[in-house]
């Protein structure tokens, strides 16, 4: 059993990672999930959150993280995610209760009552575990690994060098790739391999409630896709979830990562030395390979358990 803590945006990805996190309660404890401003303002993505777990009739503690970077101001994607930053289904309304707590004093609190060391599974801008690991470093050792979404070694999507959740707040993800903590780095590299197909999208429909929704996320999520070139759906933030539940299906290369942080083109972009003359710190595997179709079928699973 494997105690994680996440960190998202909600996002129809993200929300899938949820769903495929608390389909597979037997292998993954959430201990608490927190949202921070990306795909869209905090106020939407919390929302989003909520409404996610609401419908999954969940009782996992939520708490509203930061509102936006560290150093500069917040650039959302809702040409990607829709304004509501998850459109597609309709939500009645969802009371769910979100913590007093600011994210941030959430995230240090559920790490030191754990029992053993806990996982956080990353899905959007590093902002709150950035602040978490630099106002609370005692926590470091309590942190087994972090799994993100984020970065891409071979090119960007925000820009051509960067990708969308480490543009949005370099520094912080300079701070979290250099804290001496273990991460796995799923960038583009690996999640635009990661696709679900139209016609698997498609199976999904009428199946059951929980698919029924996952349907309506995907289609939403798929049309968007196609303004970017994307005919199937890469599910990027899913892959941290898949990997925590069957690393086996995905293959990397361990690196050590920084990111650019300067006002130049290549802000928010991850670079790493794979040069093997150099013994330099290797803090990072980045994923580069997935077996799609065990990847796929782990969705697919998740949402039959949950319409079970």
């Amino acid at each position: 059993m494997k105690k994680i803590l996440i960190d998202c945006d909600p996002g129809h990805d993200d929300a899938l990672a949820i769903i495929m996190a608390l389909a597979n309660a037997e292998k993954l404890k959430v201990l608490g999930i927190t949202t921070i401003g990306g795909n869209q303002t905090l106020a939407k993505v919390t929302k989003n959150a909520r409404n996610i777990l609401h419908f999954l009739h969940s009782e996992i503690p939520l708490a509203a993280g930061q509102e936006g970077p560290l150093v500069k101001s917040l650039k959302t994607a809702p040409e990607a995610h829709g304004e509501s930053g998850m459109e597609g289904p309709y939500f009645e309304g969802a009371e769910y209760p979100v913590s007093q707590m600011n994210g941030v004093e959430f995230l240090y609190r559920k790490i030191m009552q754990a029992e053993g060391k806990v996982m956080i599974a990353a899905l959007g801008p590093l902002t709150n575990i950035a602040l978490l690991l630099k106002s609370h470093p005692e926590v470091l050792p309590l942190i087994e690994e972090i799994v993100l979404m984020g970065g891409g070694i071979s090119h960007g999507n925000q820009t051509p060098l960067a990708e969308f959740n480490i543009y949005v707040d370099p520094e912080a993800a300079e701070i979290v790739f250099q804290s001496g903590l273990q991460i796995v780095m799923a960038g583009l590299d690996v999640t635009e391999k990661a696709v679900i197909t139209v016609a698997e999208i498609d199976q999904l429909h009428g199946r059951g409630r929980v698919n029924q929704l996952a349907y309506e996320l995907l289609s939403f999520y798929n049309t968007s896709g196609r303004q970017f070139g994307f005919i199937d759906s890469p599910l990027h933030d899913l892959c941290t979830i898949a990997y925590l539940l069957m690393p086996e299906i995905f293959t990397g290369t361990a690196a050590d990562i920084h990111v650019i942080t300067d006002d130049s083109l290549a802000r928010g972009l991850t670079y790493g030395d794979f040069r093997r003359a150099f013994d330099l710190p290797k803090n990072t595997l980045v994923l580069q390979e997935v077996d799609r179709e065990k990847f796929v079928k782990l969705l697919m699973d998740a949402l039959d358990r949950l319409d079970a």
